[in-house]
């Protein structure tokens, strides 16, 4: 061992992983004392540049001055923000763990002088099978041509409309498919959609109770209502997203732009949309549109 080579970074946390069968996971943090004083007077630092102290110019003031002057709240959250994605990162890599969501923190402990506990959910998505699916859904759709009624010979045939045949397509990979989503991710995305529906019943000027005697459903019907339905969407897009994987479908960057032009009629809508971000969304959903009429071409 030469004196040049560098000595291993000694961990300044521990970290205990536990899973659930339905891909949830959480991860136990204790962060050393002295990790935690660092990064709060890195904090305190920070947050000294904004703040006004008498006798001092701002963000001349010193670090012990500046920790009399800001909430131990903030300073915990500012810290923790600088820590958090580190450690994280670390685990998972460690661990081969594969987000499907972003974290959620919950504060264990978080006192002074002491070791400090946090506690991160999130969940992974198991490995997606997806079986001889090309034929079921072809046999799927060839049983569904419709017979006339009234026309001269028992054989003839209604062709299904694009969208019967998608339908018919979507209701067979669900079905067939076999796939675990985390409750935490299902429980996500009903939180989204319920704080949508308050958001434009609140616009119309009504309460959620008044809504919901209106359709004549409790809030625990609701929430069992669209958990269902974000479960089949979750499902869905993982197995078209698998598919086009699998299949090794492209979107090109020229489809990617006619897509844009499409809503050139509204600039601002355009001018979203022109974004690296939102081009990658359209990436997504373009490829799962070629998936469904690939799936449909019978």
């Amino acid at each position: 061992m030469t004196e040049k080579k560098k000595a291993k970074k000694e961990k300044t946390y521990s970290a205990s992983v536990a899973k659930t069968s339905d891909g949830s996971v959480q991860i136990t943090f204790t962060i050393s004392w002295d990790e935690i004083k660092k990064n709060m007077n890195k904090a305190a630092e920070e947050m000294g540049k904004t703040v006004e102290i008498p006798g001092f110019r701002k963000g001349k003031a010193p670090v012990d001055q500046v920790l009399g002057h800001v909430s131990y709240e903030a300073l915990v959250e500012k810290s923790l923000q600088r820590i958090l994605p580190l450690i994280f990162s670390d685990v998972i890599l460690e661990h081969k763990i594969k987000p499907a969501m972003y974290p959620k923190f919950e504060l264990l402990s978080t006192n002074k002088e002491e070791d400090w506990e946090v506690r991160a959910q999130t969940c992974e998505i198991g490995e997606i099978k997806l079986g001889d699916y090309k034929e079921k859904v072809n046999g799927a759709l060839r049983a569904k041509k419709l017979w006339v009624p009234g026309s001269k010979t028992e054989d003839s045939e209604k062709e299904p409309t694009k969208e019967e045949k998608e339908n018919e397509a979507i209701s067979v990979l669900l079905k067939e498919i076999s796939l675990t989503i985390p409750h935490m991710l299902v429980h996500q995305e009903a939180d989204i959609k319920l704080a949508q529906l308050l958001e434009r019943v609140e616009k119309l000027g009504l309460t959620l109770e008044s809504y919901l005697a209106s359709i004549k459903k409790n809030v625990n019907e609701l929430r069992e209502e669209y958990e269902k339905q974000a479960e089949e969407i979750i499902k869905l897009e993982l197995i078209l997203n698998e598919i086009a994987r699998l299949e090794k479908i492209q979107v090109s960057e020229d489809e990617v732009s006619a897509f844009i032009n499409a809503a050139s009629g509204d600039p601002e809508l355009l001018k979203r949309l022109e974004t690296a971000e939102q081009r990658q969304i359209i990436v997504s959903l373009l490829k799962k549109r070629k998936v469904l009429d690939s799936l449909t071409l019978v």
